[in-house]
């Protein structure tokens, strides 16, 4: 007798349910992405026992006849492909035909559908797999699915179900997914007697966004179009002080999908503004030529292949870069007392509001007069010649014609510092403080990176090298590394066990700060992955050689360097945020002083 043998019918549906059907939640996806075929526009999910005991979809499609109902529980039995050409463009959610006979081979199924202008309905009751009752009904137009104790005819994998609280919150999640990718159609999620949420039709994604996220000004809207390729969606600002980690759900004509191109491109962005690694929150809908991906990678279509995985990257990269540079700054709110004390008496601050004339920046020509004699500029303390050097290290360099603007950073006037450590300034839309030595450290990061664009930064020998311990470990890193060393001005070599020789350094540190920075970057390349790519080192060792060069807290500055940081930080890409992922500055805007002056 010959070994082989072909699988009874009931088995091989619980195989292919295996790949399909991993918990309550894929059910839903499957069943609510078959109403969305059907050209529905209002969905109904219900759970019992986050969908162990049951899952009902209900919706208002296209519904079917009996004889369609009776072929859609059978495998591989689809409307929606009808020739192997067909999968070189398929536009629908499903094609495949598995996903029914799978679920109805490891549950209690029952199918309620009634085709549009048909008198009656079909219900068809499934049990394990096997038909059990076939008859007419009396149902509303469209389809009514229900899945009752799921895996009961499989207990080893019931048992790896998780608590009801788990699996419910992954129907949620799975269900508000599907919403977001269809704002067009009407979504209600109950759970027992709770409900999750209740979306009407939206008119857009942001609508919809609304709907199931309420108030996210604090996302940023992108959109690009190129290639063929049309991208819109909202992503966390650079400044964003949530989790490192937000929900990330990225959609490829309208189908969810996890992707490590798309992945690779959106850290890829946000790396070129901060090298703080982070999981950034993203709504991203992209729209590709069907023809131009494959679906049919992936059992529960959760991947895809692009037919140009380069060009795909590139767009979103760009995408996300232009967004980010348009990245808001991060709003200050005034709380009053809860108790007042005496009532205030007016008093001026010494040298700032005491008096000054300066001009208007956001009207040329115009000029702004406070009373007094002490003009504006003596607000500063004593220049600090260390500071002058640093700020004086990089000249300023034009804003390259492909970098993204930040409107949100408009003309600032510095009033002074506070502790010697943050700028107050103001302009047309309120007060901004500023952290001096963040500002100064996204300033000259941008000038370095850019500079190696074109060669290697200006280098200065020193008369006596530094010699410098380290552990084996970091000095060994840093010796890895002398090409990109050698570029950023550093010329290192190893001087026994532990020690590193540095014979020069870059002009724009100070020399008494070589030896920290030279620590730091040992560190730095310490912890840096052996494979990395050398433009990743860069940018480390760039961040990391900015922030020793910039201004440091307590350092005092005068009115021209606090201008002259506040102009360059202007200039940059990403003034947000250092690149370390720290704010730059807070913003007070004039509603909101206006507001606790009770002036609106």
């Amino acid at each position: 007798m010959g070994k082989i043998i072909r699988l009874p019918l009931d088995l091989a549906n619980q195989i292919a349910a295996g790949e399909v059907v991993e918990r309550p939640a894929s059910v839903v996806k499957e069943l609510v992405e078959n109403s969305i075929d059907a050209v529905a526009t209002r969905v109904t999910i219900h759970v019992e026992l986050g969908g162990k005991k049951q899952i009902r979809v209900q919706d208002n499609g296209e519904g079917m006849d009996p004889d369609d109902a009776r072929l859609a529980i059978e495998r591989h039995a689809t409307s929606k492909i009808r020739r192997s050409d067909d999968l070189a463009a398929i536009s629908t959610l499903g094609f495949r035909g598995e996903a029914l006979p799978s679920i109805a081979s490891v549950s209690h199924f029952v199918l309620r559908t009634r085709a549009k202008g048909e008198p009656s309905a079909t219900e068809i009751r499934v049990n394990g797999g096997l038909v059990s009752s076939m008859q007419e009904v009396g149902a509303p137009e469209g389809t009514t699915i229900e899945v009752n104790d799921l895996f009961y005819n499989l207990p080893a994998r019931r048992k790896f179900l998780k608590a009801d609280a788990a699996e419910s919150a992954q129907v949620s999640r799975i269900a508000s997914q599907l919403a977001l990718a269809y704002h067009d159609v009407g979504f209600t999620l109950t759970s027992g007697r709770r409900t999750v949420f209740e979306c009407p039709p939206a008119r857009t994604s942001r609508d919809r966004l609304f709907q199931l996220y309420g108030d996210r000004s604090d996302l940023l809207e992108v959109r690009k179009e190129a290639g063929g390729i049309q991208l819109t969606g909202f992503i966390a600002a650079l400044a964003d002080h949530g989790p490192t980690r937000g929900p990330q759900h990225i959609f490829i004509n309208r189908r969810i999908i996890k992707d490590r191109t798309i992945a690779h491109a959106i850290l890829d962005a946000y790396s070129q503004a901060s090298i703080k690694e982070r999981s950034p929150e993203v709504h991203v809908f992209i729209r590709i030529p069907p023809d131009a991906l494959d679906v049919n990678v992936h059992p529960t279509k959760a991947e895809v292949r692009f037919r140009d995985q380069s060009l795909v990257h590139e767009v979103v990269r760009r995408a996300f870069m232009q967004a980010l540079g348009q990245s808001g700054t991060p709003q200050l709110y005034l709380r009053p007392d809860a108790a007042p004390g005496a009532e205030p008496r007016p008093a001026g601050l010494p040298g700032v509001l005491a008096g000054g004339h300066y001009p208007n920046r956001w009207v040329l020509g115009a000029a702004t007069t406070i009373s007094g004699s002490a003009p504006v500029p003596t607000a500063a303390s004593t220049p600090s010649q260390g500071a002058s050097a640093a700020v004086d290290a990089l000249e300023p360099t034009p804003r390259s014609a492909g970098a993204p603007a930040s409107p949100e950073v408009r003309p600032l006037i510095p009033l002074g510092q506070f502790r010697d450590t943050f700028i107050i300034a103001v302009d047309d839309e309120g007060v901004a403080i500023i952290d001096q030595h963040v500002a100064h450290e996204r300033v000259l990061f941008e000038r370095v990176m850019e500079r190696l664009t074109r060669g290697t930064l200006e280098s200065q020998r020193l008369l006596v090298p530094l010699l410098i311990e380290l552990t084996p470990a970091g000095q060994q890193a840093v010796i890895a590394r002398r090409a990109e060393l050698e570029r950023l001005g550093f010329e290192v070599e190893a001087f026994g066990d532990g020690t590193l020789r540095v014979a020069a350094v870059p002009v724009l540190l100070k020399t008494e700060d070589a030896s920290r920075a030279v620590r730091a970057l040992a560190e730095d390349l310490d912890g840096l992955d052996r494979g990395a790519h050398v433009q990743d080192a860069l940018r480390r060792l760039a961040a990391t050689m900015a922030c020793h060069a910039a201004v440091k807290a307590n350092d005092p500055l005068t009115y021209e360097k606090m201008t002259h940081i506040l102009d360059e930080l202007r200039a940059t890409a990403y003034s947000t945020v250092c690149p370390h992922g720290r704010p730059v500055m807070l913003r007070l805007t004039r509603r909101e002083i206006e507001k606790n002056f009770e002036r609106i």
